[in-house]
């Protein structure tokens, strides 16, 4: 590479720092969760990136809270272990051996992987899950569908304790039943009420498209609740992206001050929302 090159990099980078201090200094001390799924979760390199990234948030002041998914790592173990599911509306029923498989593969594998990933990176993360600390509470969901569970009640003291620390809570999307029952939760909606627990800054939700879409297939960068309901009333908010504008809804009435879902396999997406204009996906905000 030329010096007069070097330098023009050096520059771009200099000007990219001293553009983001605005939004650093917005973020300071924001507590900002982040739901983490699809592909940012199915390569080394890119769960590389992912905690490097938010090692990084940690760095500049923000508390940032991981709930995760992992529905492919428990497709792939019940199908090795013989395991047949049935399904509901389209919905898994989650009797109870499909439930030790799931504790098992979001507690564990999956879990533990993302704390590592962020010890690599040089940040220091402890994995949880709903059950520990009765940080959620939960109801069935749905009776038909078995040890699905809807958060009732979510105490969300040990995760200040763990902000009090410097460390970064990773949660593993499963409830405690009041009888001693535990109760798988959709990742998204677990995310979202431990983002109301917390009033949290923002609930970021990683995904695998760009964010919501126009009918001509243009994303579009801010939303209000109005909005949101009247796409969904009209089908141009369909199919799997309804549950998560949904999510985005309930967060934002429990008192998240804006919920943004964006593309995951966007290299350093979460840094490009948080500390650039142009931000990275779809922000809904209240009216």
């Amino acid at each position: 590479m030329k010096k007069r090159d070097m330098d023009r990099d050096s520059i771009a980078t200099a000007r990219t720092l001293s553009e983001a201090l605005p939004y650093l200094q917005r973020y300071d001390d924001a507590i900002v969760v982040i739901k983490l799924g699809g592909h940012a979760m199915g390569s080394d390199e890119a769960m590389q990136n992912f905690a490097r990234d938010v090692v990084l948030l940690q760095q500049v002041g923000v508390n940032p809270v991981i709930v995760h998914g992992g529905g492919p790592m428990i497709n792939q173990m019940l199908e090795k272990l013989a395991i047949k599911s049935e399904f509901v509306n389209g919905k898994r029923v989650t009797d109870e051996a499909t439930m030790e498989v799931v504790e098992m593969v979001l507690s564990g594998r999956v879990n533990k992987r993302i704390v590592q990933a962020i010890h690599r990176q040089g940040g220091r993360a402890v994995g949880l899950s709903g059950k520990d600390a009765n940080l959620i509470i939960c109801d069935p969901a749905d009776p038909a569908l078995g040890l699905v569970g809807e958060p009732s009640a979510v105490d969300p003291s040990i995760l200040r304790t763990l902000f009090s620390d410097d460390t970064i809570p990773v949660i593993a999307p499963l409830g405690a039943g009041r009888n001693g029952e535990t109760f798988n939760i959709n990742g998204d909606t677990a995310a979202g009420a431990v983002a109301s627990a917390l009033e949290a800054d923002r609930l970021l939700l990683l995904t695998d498209v760009e964010g919501v879409k126009d009918p001509e297939g243009t994303v579009l960068t801010e939303l209000s609740a109005s909005q949101i309901h009247a796409m969904i009333r009209d089908g141009i908010i369909a199919g799997g992206m309804i549950p998560k504008t949904e999510t985005a809804l309930a967060a934002i009435e429990g008192g998240v001050r804006a919920v943004v879902i964006l593309d995951g396999r966007a290299p350093n997406a979460v840094l490009l929302e948080l500390y650039t204009e142009h931000g990275a996906g779809s922000m809904i905000r209240a009216d």
